[in-house]
């Protein structure tokens, strides 16, 4: 589960510079000249696999693949969430020895892994073949340059999580609809309590991102080493142009993410809404039991009131590392932990919410209402924002160090209740300042 990873990002610079000069090796084939026949034969000759994830159905999908495969035995290893494992697993990678055979890896920070040359493009295996199971907003995060590094885990497209009785006792009846209704109930809920807020919002690079992402902006564009940033665009400045009148108008919680007081405030009624991933159910009923029969999901709000469109925050892939001493084995495990259906029953009993059109849209999936939720059927709300996702989005192939600048940059003008503007063009100058330290051509628009 990915949103635990919103605690804020230590500096983390994976050796791009020498990824940059690996890159070129690396475009010549998939480094493991695999056929998905060898993974047949793998998995009848057995072996064992080391597999690094935090996410909470590991362990119970692992028991299910060694029943299914008895001679394959994994050993399951938590080496902490996000960063923290990255940094291990960049440690392994500098090394040359030490990593696991199977990780899970972030969609925002996969590019990075993939640009050091560290995963194997799993297409030999026939990979590309399953394309048509996802939705294209998690596909296209792991088909990078025509390689498939990974297959999809888990999904966030974005919505809208919100208090019913906060907005009631605000006197508010429908959740809003657009940007500029949530501004206005976002006076009113602060008007009527305040120790209310619509959200709370200290600075988020994720966040960000994704709603840069939602309001049509596409801020970096990478081709191959060649990368362009442009965090003033057209679908920047219009998401700024709202979320700068909650800011400097100090209408959000300044309460981080993920700390004691944020889940007891959750639970209070005190953040009213949060615009987030699908994956945000889980957390809720396991961590906010004091606002059960409280919250509701809504779709995100848009600009316009009209069009249907969201983003992605959060999600992981799963990928098979290069130091693999068994790729045709890892790459069975892979594809049996995301794309069998005895492996996304286990994942969606534990709470997650799917990558695979098929659960996506399955009457089973979309009919369930939680009593937290107050009986409706959320996932019918949540399964059509999968559809709605934008596409075009890429990531920086050096995100992991532009997120870990971020609070230094546009966190700065939600702590000075300023211009988010000039925040992000502080953060741009810090991407493409560290961007050609590390070799690539980075240019600013």
């Amino acid at each position: 589960m990915h949103k635990r990873l919103r605690r804020g990002l230590s500096a983390l610079a994976i050796g791009v510079t020498a990824a940059i000069a690996m890159t070129a090796c690396a475009s010549g084939g998939s480094g493991s000249g695999g056929s998905s026949d060898d993974i047949t034969k793998a998995l009848e000759k057995g072996g064992t696999l080391t597999y690094w994830s935090w996410t909470p159905s590991a362990e119970a999908q692992v028991a299910a693949f060694e029943k299914a495969y008895p001679k394959v035995k994994v050993k399951l290893v938590n080496a902490g969430t996000g960063n923290d494992q990255y940094t291990k697993l960049q440690n392994t990678i500098k090394a040359g020895s030490g990593a696991p055979d199977v990780a899970q890896i972030e969609y925002f920070a996969l590019p990075q892994f993939a640009l050091s040359d560290s995963l194997v493009d799993l297409k030999s295996y026939g990979f590309d073949k399953l394309a048509d199971k996802y939705g294209a907003g998690t596909w296209q995060s792991v088909d990078l340059d025509g390689k498939v590094y990974g297959l999809p885990q888990d999904s966030g497209p974005m919505a809208m999580f919100y208090n019913e009785k906060t907005f009631k006792e605000a006197g508010i009846s429908t959740p809003p609809k657009t940007w500029d209704e949530y501004v206005a109930d976002a006076e009113k809920i602060h008007e009527s309590n305040p120790n209310a807020y619509i959200a709370a919002d200290s600075g988020d690079a994720g966040f960000t991102t994704s709603m840069i992402w939602q309001a049509g902006g596409r801020p970096f564009e990478v081709k191959g080493t060649d990368v362009t940033v442009n965090l003033q665009d057209s679908g920047t400045k219009k998401w700024t142009s709202t979320w700068n009148q909650l800011v400097e108008k100090g209408l959000l919680s300044q309460t981080p993410g993920w700390t004691d007081d944020w889940y007891k405030q959750l639970g209070n009624g005190e953040i009213a809404t949060m615009v987030t991933g699908a994956w945000m159910p889980g957390v809720l009923e396991s961590s906010v039991k004091d606002g059960s029969g409280n919250w509701r999901v809504a779709p995100i709000p848009t600009y316009d009131g009209s069009s249907d469109v969201t983003a992605n925050n959060g999600g992981s892939a799963e990928v098979v590392m290069k130091q693999s001493k068994n790729p045709a084995l890892a790459a069975g495990f892979l594809k049996w932990l995301n794309s069998s259906q005895d492996s996304i029953d286990v994942f969606l009993k534990s709470g997650g919410f799917p990558s695979t059109k098929a659960e996506l849209t399955s009457s089973s999936f979309t009919a369930e209402k939680p009593e937290y939720f107050g009986g409706e059927a959320i996932n019918e709300t949540l399964s059509k924002a999968s559809s709605t996702v934008a596409e075009g989005w890429q990531y920086l192939p050096f995100q992991v160090y532009a997120n870990s600048v971020y609070a230094d940059t546009v966190g700065q003008a939600y702590q000075n209740k300023s211009d988010l503007n000039a925040g992000l063009e502080a953060w741009q100058k810090a991407i493409v300042k560290y961007g050609n330290e590390q070799g690539f051509k980075v240019t600013s628009k």
